[in-house]
């Protein structure tokens, strides 16, 4: 790793506590603006007197001491200054779940998520950079404006849209896979196509767009003026440069499959965090959503900091 990276890579985690509190405060302060009552449950209130001592507990009656407090215990502070009776990053009790914390949500849901979204990026990288490249190299052909039709139907459908399709033909109709659940590989297919196609077509423009602009430029005419087989043109010489964009892309993109994939999950019943991101937002359970949206934005900081890295690799000229 060269000095530039090192000293891009500190700067990187030096700025990662301040974008972190950004986010807490923008979150904090649009939760707290969320109607209900998080002690609420099925639309059953206890009793006044129950309801204050809980409010007390939890300083929910005090939105500075909440906000304060809760930082205190999420950014690990309070476990280096001597509190070590919890996790070093204690994300706080679940409003809505009885002896269930945050940090037990994301420790027992965050890998279902991951595995979801990781399964489909490489899906989407798969299907978006092979269709972005046979589209490339037949442009103005059938096969062109196939690809490109697909790739705009995905970007616009809604995954909810697309998860239902995929229900009704290949669940109910074919009864190729099961319709919801979590376990074996055939319940991985259907929640992870649907996750990936946005992100297939949003890979596979970018890529015919490079390898578009690649194919016309000096050196590859010069790699095939040398007698070189064309697939070596084609992979070693124009897709290499052609995959720069899709590699800027790849960094928000895995974390938002990995952690994004809420509207997925609730459709094919995926036992991930989306299911409870939504049951926080209609409840109100401030400390899971707050965790939540905190674990997605160190996610996100950190992936587009290793896809920087990377960059390195595929690109080593100074910037």
């Amino acid at each position: 790793m060269s000095s530039k990276t090192s000293k891009m890579v500190f700067w990187r985690f030096v700025q990662l506590p301040f974008i972190l509190f950004s986010v807490y405060t923008i979150t904090f302060l649009l939760a707290w603006q969320i109607p209900g009552n998080p002690l609420e449950k099925e639309g059953r209130r206890p009793p006044p007197e129950v309801v204050k001592a809980m409010e007390s507990q939890y300083n929910l009656d005090k939105p500075i001491v909440f906000y304060g407090e809760y930082a205190w215990d999420a950014s690990g502070l309070a476990w280096v200054f001597g509190d070590h009776s919890g996790p070093v990053f204690n994300l706080g009790p679940s409003l809505r779940h009885e002896n269930w914390t945050v940090n037990d949500i994301l420790v027992s849901q965050l890998p279902v998520s991951m595995t979801l979204g990781l399964l489909a990026i490489v899906l989407a990288l798969c299907i978006g950079t092979t269709a972005g490249v046979c589209s490339a190299l037949r442009p103005g052909t059938w096969l062109d404006a196939i690809a490109i039709g697909i790739s705009v139907v995905g970007i616009s459908l809604p995954a909810f849209v697309v998860g239902v399709v995929l229900l009704i033909v290949f669940a109910v109709w074919l009864q190729w896979f099961p319709i919801s659940g979590w376990g074996t590989w055939r319940h991985l297919v259907l929640p992870s196509l649907a996750l990936s196609l946005p992100f297939s077509a949003y890979i596979a423009q970018l890529t015919r767009a490079g390898m578009l602009e690649q194919m016309k430029s000096d050196h590859i005419r010069t790699a095939r003026a040398k007698g070189l087989p064309e697939y070596r043109v084609v992979l070693k010489h124009a897709l290499k440069n052609a995959f720069l964009p899709v590699l800027s892309y790849l960094g928000p993109a895995t974390a938002a499959a990995m952690t994004g994939s809420f509207v997925v999950e609730k459709v094919f019943a995926v036992p991930g965090i989306g299911t409870h991101f939504i049951d926080a937002v209609l409840g109100k359970d401030i400390t899971v959503l707050m965790g939540i949206v905190l674990v997605y934005s160190c996610m996100l900081v950190l992936f587009n900091l290793l896809v920087d890295v990377t960059y390195q690799f595929f690109d080593p000229r100074p910037t």
